[in-house]
């Protein structure tokens, strides 16, 4: 598939927030986006190899995609969950139960919803290009998590990967994405929680157990029917 870059968002920093769409055009869009915690770099690379796949498999239908490589450069520079501010993106988005209270310090929501100029810019690109499928890469154990519209497509890489699929992570994440997404755009948001170096795995070996499951979801008919091709 041929992308191109989309206008770049700006961090707390000013650094710049890359973002590439297809040339298709569609009133929905598929979204893969990757760093919204900056310490989460097997996430990152997941999506890195995902990405130059697309990008070089000229074979491959095109699809109405926007990837976002990583939202908080940031705190991928500094190697913090948080952005510059301090902030935890995942829990700033202006959903219905956006709290300013964290459950711990590391969850701060910011002074208030959509405060963090990452956000803005990821909603900008939503309101833009209207998502139909957001597939949000991150790591901390082996874990699908769907919330809207997503538990078909989580259980199909599933068959694959093996990882389990939940519909909650098991306590309250208040103001994210997974919570607001299917809320202001009624669709499907997975969560796709890959295992950490921790877990004695190179950034290789965790690729390789997603591979193919991420491959055969590109060429399949589940994220197709997500945008109405």
């Amino acid at each position: 598939m041929i992308f191109h870059p989309l206008e770049a968002g700006a961090s707390v920093e000013g650094n710049p927030i890359e973002a590439y769409r297809t040339d298709v055009k569609s009133k929905k869009y598929i979204y893969l986006i990757g760093g919204t915690h900056g310490d989460e770099v097997e996430g990152v690379y997941v999506l890195k190899e995902l990405f130059d796949w697309i990008k070089s498999d000229h074979a491959l239908e095109e699809l109405p995609i926007v990837v976002v490589p990583i939202l908080n450069v940031d705190g991928y520079r500094a190697g913090t969950r948080v952005n510059s501010h301090a902030v935890d993106l995942n829990r700033n988005y202006p959903s219905s139960n956006w709290d300013d209270h964290p459950r711990k310090a590391k969850y701060n929501p910011g002074p208030e919803a959509l405060s963090e100029p990452e956000n803005q810019f990821l909603i900008k690109l939503f309101d833009k290009f209207k998502p139909g499928f957001v597939i949000s890469f991150h790591s901390w154990k082996p874990l699908l998590n769907y919330n809207g519209d997503a538990q078909e497509i989580a259980e199909y890489l599933s068959s694959y990967n093996e990882y389990k699929t939940v519909p909650d992570i098991g306590y309250p994440t208040p103001g994210s994405l997974g919570t607001f997404v299917p809320e202001k755009y009624d669709c499907g948001v997975l969560t796709y929680e890959c295992p950490t170096l921790d877990d004695d795995l190179s950034l290789k070996q965790i690729w390789d157990q997603n591979e193919q499951a991420l491959k055969n979801l590109v060429q399949s008919e589940l994220l197709k029917e997500k945008v109405g091709k």
